[in-house]
């Protein structure tokens, strides 16, 4: 416990932009807010030198939380907003358009061609050939129904 007893403001900053970079890296919004409660553990450390390192976690422990908890809280009433909204959900990409199917739907369950891949679809049964729009995305299904009119794929 004698190394934590030498903890300076400085080690709290340090932390900190490691954990900041750690966020570049890293996949989600979690590692910034334990490296903004480091920085604000470290400027208290710069204002009270002689905290303890024990108060100096806890005060870490208590302001990651806070700081998680309430980012949270925030992005759920005031999501971020894109002009690319489906840019990382590629199925959903597809809604609306008409495609024709490259195996028939039995059971429910077909598949089509977007471009160069093969998608699972979900609807129903029909044949090989038949034009379908897509009306939804289950995971990795694309739902579809049956279409009559002109196609836009």
């Amino acid at each position: 416990m004698e190394l934590l007893d030498q903890l300076d403001y400085w080690h709290w900053f340090v932390l900190a932009v490691v954990l900041v970079l750690l966020e570049v890296f890293s996949p989600g919004v979690f590692f910034i807010w334990m490296g903004i409660a480091a920085g604000i553990v470290g400027a208290i450390l710069l204002a009270f030198p002689e905290l303890h390192w024990q108060y100096q976690l806890l005060i870490f422990a208590g302001l990651s939380v806070i700081d998680i908890f309430a980012a949270r809280l925030i992005l759920q009433h005031h999501p971020i907003h894109t002009d690319e909204p489906t840019l990382n959900r590629r199925g959903e990409q597809y809604v609306g358009r008409v495609f024709t199917l490259a195996e028939p739907i039995v059971n429910g369950e077909g598949k089509i061609r977007v471009d160069d891949s093969t998608w699972k679809v979900r609807g129903a049964d029909g044949p090989t050939g038949q034009r379908v729009r897509v009306t939804g995305v289950d995971g990795v299904v694309l739902l579809v129904r049956p279409e009559s009119g002109d196609s836009d794929a």
